[in-house]
Parts: C-alpha cells; sequence; structure tokens
C-alpha cells in the first residue's frame, strides 16, 4: 500500500515530521560522507532529506513512485523532481553515486526488482542507504505516520534482500525510539528517547537504516560437482573341467591312435 504525497508533505510539515527529519537526517549525514563532485539520486520521498547535499553534490535528482505522486523540488530554480516507475528509471547504466530511498522500499510490490535497477544504474562502487521501518518498533504498527504503511522489515530481511540483489552491507543504525504520537511531551523529550534507546541498544526502534555497497560482480550460481567412480573391470574366474570328463571324439585329430612314434 503506498501513502498520498499530499499525506507526506503533511507529515514533515507536523512537529512529528520535523523530529523524523532531525534524527533521521543525522544518521544519513554520518553515511554520506563528501559528495563533491558526485550525482545523488533520492528516491521515493527524500526532498526533506536532500535539501542539505544539494549544494555539495555535482547534480541532484529526486525521483518518486508514479502510485504515490510527484512534488516540484526544489522550491526554487530548476526543478530536479520527475514521476518515474522506480522499476525501470528513466537513467542509463552507471550514472549515479549515491542513492538514498526513503518511503520507498515498504511500499513498491517487488522489493527485488527495485533493488536490482538501483544496481543498475549505480556506479561501480556507489553506495545506496536504505530507510526502512523497523517490524518491531511501534512506527510499522501504527498509521499516523507514513512508516505505518507497507512492509517492515527485520535486520535480518534486509541483510538477506541486499545479498541477494548484488549489494554488500557495510553500516547500520537505528533511530526514532520516541513513540509515534503527537504529544507534545513526548516530542520535547525525543532526544532522550533516543539515547537511552542508543544506548543500550534497544530493538524497538522505528527505523533501520543501513548503507551498502554495490557489488561490482554479480555473484553466479555454484554447482556442486560430482565425481562419477571410475568402474574397473572385474575378472570372475571360470570353475576348471573335471579331470574324469573324456575329450569330445570331435576333437581327436584323424589318424591319431594314440600309440608315440618309435614305439612296438
Amino acid at each position: 500500500m503506498s501513502i498520498d504525497i499530499t499525506d507526506l508533505r503533511g507529515f514533515y510539515a507536523s512537529p512529528l515530521g520535523a523530529v523524523t527529519r532531525r534524527f533521521v537526517g543525522r544518521a544519513i549525514d554520518r553515511f554520506w560522507g563528501p559528495l563533491t563532485g558526485l550525482r545523488v539520486l533520492g528516491l521515493g520521498y527524500a526532498p526533506p532529506y536532500l535539501s542539505d547535499v544539494k549544494g555539495e553534490s555535482e547534480r541532484t535528482l529526486a525521483f518518486m513512485p508514479a502510485n504515490q505522486g510527484v512534488v516540484n523540488w526544489p522550491r526554487t530554480g530548476a526543478s530536479a523532481s520527475a514521476l518515474v516507475d522506480p522499476l525501470m528509471m528513466p537513467l542509463p547504466d552507471a550514472s549515479i553515486d549515491r542513492v538514498l530511498v526513503v518511503h520507498a522500499l515498504e511500499t513498491v510490490e517487488s522489493p527485488s526488482e527495485l533493488l536490482h535497477e538501483i544496481w543498475r544504474i549505480l556506479t561501480p562502487g556507489g553506495r545506496i542507504i536504505l530507510v526502512a521501518p523497523n517490524r518491531r518498533g511501534l512506527w510499522a504498527r501504527m498509521d499516523t505516520t507514513p512508516f505505518g504503511y507497507g512492509q517492515p522489515y527485520s535486520r535480518s530481511q534486509l541483510k538477506s534482500l541486499m545479498r541477494q540483489t548484488w549489494f554488500s552491507p557495510e553500516g547500520w543504525a537505528e533511530t526514532l525510539y520516541v513513540p509515534p504520537l503527537r504529544n507534545r511531551f513526548l516530542l520535547q523529550t525525543a532526544q532522550a528517547w533516543e539515547r537511552v534507546g542508543a544506548g543500550f541498544s534497544l530493538p524497538f526502534a522505528g527505523l533501520h537504516i543501513v548503507e551498502a555497497t554495490k557489488q561490482l560482480y554479480r555473484p553466479g550460481a555454484v554447482h556442486t560437482v560430482r565425481r562419477s567412480r571410475r568402474l574397473s573391470p572385474v575378472f570372475v574366474p571360470a570353475p576348471a573341467a573335471p579331470a574324469s570328463r573324456m575329450t569330445p571324439a570331435s576333437l581327436i585329430p584323424p589318424g591319431f591312435t594314440g600309440v608315440r612314434q618309435g614305439s612296438t
């Protein structure tokens, strides 16, 4: 199930959305590294997290799924957003250096096809950052936020999915330990929730954030070679003829009398 673009914009304009942007943005910034001269793509609904990197990168694009809707981004200057089919993006092979996926993996029909398509457009050694709801957290169980829609994931499920689609996970982070409620007291104490949850590695974080690198070579299927045993001939001894058996008459040469020559 996908969420509409108007609901996404409304969420990030709310106080709870501002808290989400702050904590998720911090985790993404730790993974980005220097972006000077790199081409960056945000897939899903990434504008809240792309504004800070737009000035650093060579080019920054925001692709939004057709079933979600699109908004103009950035607000000033030439538009860098587009409405696309995330499984068939209008980009050539190996044309993007960094990809941020947020509000996309949990709602797409085929997550593996989505990651294969991202693998195609990434340059060799390119990196991807995935933001996905944690199936053990409250954010995936309540529809008060956009992360309550679609398919949540466990850490092991994300790791398996990425390895199947030729990505190597390298960095992990969990964030949003505060309950997804529009309560002023909870929002004011969100930093304390985050500090306690991260300090004790509690399992009920709202989101998984994982960074992975594109594997340059696709792993091929390994087939077990079965070696057949060599068959050696076995000689079975035949039973000897009995000594008492008479020689057949047909084998006695004609004229043979049984008497040795020269005897009387």
